[in-house]
């Protein structure tokens, strides 16, 4: 299979093979990893319950992918990926935001996903053939993981979606097993080693594990949505089978494994970490199957997340090719890896990577859809590549190439998202004022999302009203299909 060629330029409609199903069997399979079915571990640890942690993320899941699955749509009209697509709104320069919001987002979860299937590939190991737990073990696991990682997300998204379409079939007959493997364990009682409320209430605890666990899964897609939807065609397939395969794709995809962590973390007695308890706890016969899992699951996850770092720089420095970008996150991600091992807990980098994450990301999002909802999904897809091309001007130029009043309300909604943030480690001034809870996701989007409306009140949205009367433009629009 030839490696792909595209960044972030337009792709064009020969190229848009995919369809909807495609787009489900990537967002299930890829998440079918240890990266992702260690957030179920979070509110056991947090000393919840197993009904108050179920119930904490789904709820989460099903909140996040009613606000994240829309964005998807956005790709399947503009034929490039979300942050470039967001130069409608920020600007063509001002889409930068978006590119540094998913190359963080990105390279925080293919860190997270190397880290943890490399601890768990260790201790495997080590009771299958006696691998020591020592430094250098796990340098040789976290570098074979990366290597392996850095070859799928190079070669591009035709690869990830054939290594999808194995996992979803694949890691589900292995989750499926460890089910079975891990059962005769399980217990629904709040775990005794966690010492209760994290944050001292139940409330308080289930909001901050419906944040932590359940809500950050879909939120981490704001920007990788786009990745997928640019290569399906709008003239082929409708909007509203898009958006449903979407909705499909993310909640299958996060529940599935995040509940599994769950009821693997209380069969495990996994309160303070969960990789270790989670290979103690394995019956023999299951230690090759979780070695499978942890290796394949970690490389599919990893490589969709590394290749949507790959396009976010390359957005973000046009010179350098799709390749060469993914090659130089590789290389930073793990870094990020070995300082998360040997510098922090699992459970305090966790919690305070997505709640950071969440309150910047959020309010991006609201004012990225607020703009797909203005201009009713008409973008110029030829305007939107001006920076790629190191041109100037077109209808989303605004000032230099930023839209102030977007800008302006994303930085407002992401400080007072970061005000409102309770960390482990750090708690900003304004949980005071909510009784100790995290409510970083809901100020973060609200401020931003008021302040963008505020601020472009009465203005006119350029890819409907400017675009129409321009005969090129409309001659570039890819993505004039109705729902």
């Amino acid at each position: 299979m030839p490696m792909e060629q595209r960044g972030v330029d337009t792709i064009p409609e020969e190229e848009r093979t995919s369809g909807p199903r495609d787009l489900v069997s990537i967002l299930l399979g890829s998440n079918l990893c240890l990266g992702v079915i260690v957030f179920g571990w979070l509110p056991p640890s947090f000393g919840l319950g197993w009904w108050a942690s179920v119930s904490s993320i789904v709820v989460g899941t099903l909140v996040g992918t009613a606000l994240t699955a829309p964005l998807a749509l956005i790709s399947l009209r503009t034929a490039t990926n979300l942050s470039t697509s967001s130069g409608a709104q920020f600007g063509v320069r001002g889409r930068l935001v978006g590119s540094v919001v998913g190359l963080l987002l990105a390279l925080g979860y293919t860190a997270l996903t190397v880290w943890i299937g490399g601890d768990v590939m260790v201790g495997a190991l080590g009771r299958l053939v006696g691998l020591p737990a020592n430094g250098v073990s796990y340098g040789v696991v976290y570098g074979l993981l990366a290597a392996a990682t850095v070859a799928g997300a190079v070669y591009g998204y035709r690869v990830l979606l054939a290594m999808s379409r194995v996992l979803a079939v694949g890691m589900t007959a292995l989750l499926a097993l460890g089910v079975i493997a891990y059962a005769p364990h399980f217990t629904t009682d709040a775990l005794p080693e966690a010492g209760g409320y994290l944050l001292g209430g139940f409330w308080p605890t289930w909001l901050l594990a419906t944040v932590a666990a359940g809500l950050s899964g879909p939120i981490a897609f704001i920007t990788l949505l786009g990745d997928y939807t640019r290569y399906i065609s709008p003239a082929r397939h409708t909007s509203r089978r898009v958006l449903h395969a979407t909705w499909l794709g993310l909640i299958l995809g996060l529940l599935v494994p995040q509940l599994f962590g769950t009821f693997t973390a209380y069969a495990a007695r996994a309160a303070l970490d969960y990789a270790g308890p989670l290979v103690d706890a394995s019956p023999a016969w299951y230690l090759v199957p979780l070695l499978l899992a942890a290796s394949a699951g970690s490389v599919g996850n990893a490589g969709l997340m590394l290749y949507s770092m790959g396009l976010d720089l390359d957005a973000i420095l046009p010179r350098a090719s799709r390749a060469r970008a993914t090659y130089t996150v590789a290389v930073v991600a793990t870094i990020c890896v070995f300082v998360g091992h040997y510098a922090s807990t699992a459970q305090d980098a966790m919690t305070s990577f997505v709640l950071l994450l969440t309150a910047v990301g959020t309010p991006w999002a609201v004012i990225t859809l607020i703009g797909f909802a203005r201009c009713r999904g008409v973008y110029d897809a030829d305007a939107l590549q001006v920076f790629n091309r190191r041109a100037r001007g077109g209808i989303y130029w605004y000032r230099s190439g930023w839209n102030i009043p977007a800008t302006v309300s994303w930085a407002l909604g992401a400080a007072v998202g970061l005000l409102a943030v309770s960390l482990p480690s750090y708690e900003g001034p304004l949980p005071s004022l909510t009784g100790g809870v995290d409510c970083s996701f809901l100020l973060s989007g609200l401020v931003g999302g008021v302040a963008y409306l505020l601020l472009t009140l009465g203005e006119s949205a350029p890819a409907r009203e400017r675009a129409a009367t321009d005969t090129e433009s409309v001659a570039a629009l890819t993505v004039t299909a109705e729902n």
